[in-house]
């Protein structure tokens, strides 16, 4: 049913990490069409929960420009406030990075993940959550090689991908018009060696059976290698 690759495919996946000449690392990834541009920033300071503690912090904030879609959105600060999308994915970048790092090993220092949706063709979020851990794995590069760090905090991996049942058929890495009309669909948040972080799930018609949530699981842990291994090549790791 798909004319450009089979159903256990990834769309084209690029990452390039030389756009931005400030941020301490950076990412632009593109999944097909849709294309998120991650930077990670560091501060040499505490949110102020943790003042007191040796613990470090990695956080998320995560938008779409006014003409990422079909027709030109406003900006949410126009409103004064941002919209609950907005905040369930953020917040849900910063649990998926954090999961992959050691956050007493980071030590007494923040760091930033801005996630902006250029271009969106289904999947954001997860190439939002793919493309921060290279920023965040440059990042963190950056105080290992300089000696501010004296042993790696990042304790893993961590990449997304989207899974769905379209006109019965399973499929990987979902664009807009697949996503749209799927039965299921689903995000897979997890380690390239199996480790599940998070799922969101919904049967949109019909409840599916858990025999085929697992068919959805297997792509997803093909998606998630192949993301890892261009992670990594990305990285420079």
């Amino acid at each position: 049913m798909r004319e450009d690759r089979r159903a256990d495919e990834l769309r084209p996946v690029s990452i390039d990490t030389a756009f931005n000449r400030y941020a301490e690392g950076s990412a632009l990834i593109s999944f097909g069409h849709t294309r998120v541009l991650c930077t990670a920033s560091i501060e040499e300071k505490q949110p102020p929960f943790l003042r007191g503690t040796g613990k470090g912090w990695v956080t998320a904030e995560y938008g779409m420009l006014p003409r990422a879609t079909h027709t030109r959105g406003s900006r949410e600060a126009a409103h004064g406030k941002q919209g609950g999308r907005t905040v369930e994915i953020q917040r849900l970048i910063g649990r998926s990075l954090r999961a992959v790092v050691n956050l007493e090993a980071l030590g007494p220092r923040s760091i930033s993940l801005d996630c902006d949706v250029l271009q969106a063709d289904g999947g954001t979020r997860t190439a939002a959550i793919t493309g921060s851990w290279v920023a965040l794995r440059i990042a963190i590069n950056k105080l290992l090689a300089g000696g501010t760090l004296a042993a790696d905090p990042m304790i893993g991996q961590v990449a997304a991908v989207s899974c769905g049942f379209v006109d019965g058929i399973a499929l990987l890495d979902l664009q807009y018009c697949e996503d749209s009309k799927a039965a299921m669909d689903a995000n897979f948040i997890m380690t390239p060696d199996g480790g599940v972080i998070e799922v969101q799930a919904t049967a949109e018609d019909k409840p599916l059976h858990w025999d085929q949530f697992m068919q959805l699981k297997q792509l997803a842990d093909k998606g998630i290698r192949d993301l890892a291994a261009l992670q990594l090549q990305a990285a420079s790791i």
